[in-house]
């Protein structure tokens, strides 16, 4: 759990001075992958994998929980069961398919394309788009909300930027969320996660 608190703050630091960790230098040998733990074991996917000086995300928010009849902060998954690892495709095969102590692990697979043999491949998630995910997920704000496609009701297909505030370098689409105007970064075959309310003044259109 140490590890996982240590990524937390350290991608919060580096988001409040909108800048992302080192660990996530591009690297045109590795991809991110997209795995499943059975029974919310990511945690101990996550510590396990780190350990082996692999660099790996997994999404975090704090919550408000009931304990002994107190309110009290709780670190949660954005995505349960689900984790993120920036590996080779060797690396990716040895941790999934040959290390027992990950026996709990498997791969997301993508259900939007094929192989050649006519199965669905691993999910893989582009740098660009990764790094823009981390950035949202990384920002400590109760309004962000992981969101269904039906929820969000889009402005238009324009691809914006937020310019000032908490989500400054958010890139994403403009949608009505809840009944306010938010910025929504999807990741395609996985989930939708918007910003909170962002005036017009703080977006920006990407031309190129």
């Amino acid at each position: 759990m140490a590890s996982i608190l240590k990524q937390h703050h350290e991608s919060k630091m580096a988001i409040k001075n909108h800048t992302l960790s080192n660990e996530y230098t591009q690297d045109p040998h590795k991809q991110w992958f997209v795995l499943r733990a059975t029974y919310n074991r990511q945690k101990k996917a996550y510590d396990y994998i780190v350990s082996k000086g692999e660099v790996a995300y997994m999404p975090l928010h704090y919550t408000q929980k009931i304990v002994c009849g107190k309110k009290k902060r709780a670190l949660e998954p954005y995505l349960p069961q689900l984790l993120f690892v920036y590996t080779s495709t060797e690396k990716i095969c040895e941790l999934v398919e040959h290390t027992p102590e990950l026996s709990f692990l498997s791969y997301y697979y993508n259900h939007f394309k094929t192989d050649k043999n006519g199965k669905n491949p691993p999910l893989t998630i582009s740098y660009t788009s990764m790094m823009n995910f981390i950035r949202i997920t990384s920002i400590d704000n109760e309004h962000i909300k992981v969101v269904a496609p039906e929820q969000c009701h889009y402005k238009s297909g324009d691809l914006v930027r937020v310019t000032e505030g908490d989500f400054t370098g958010v890139e994403g689409r403009v949608a009505r969320v809840s009944g306010q105007q938010r910025v929504v970064v999807e990741i395609e075959g996985l989930c939708i996660v918007t910003t909170a309310y962002i005036p017009s003044a703080f977006i920006e259109k990407i031309t190129s």
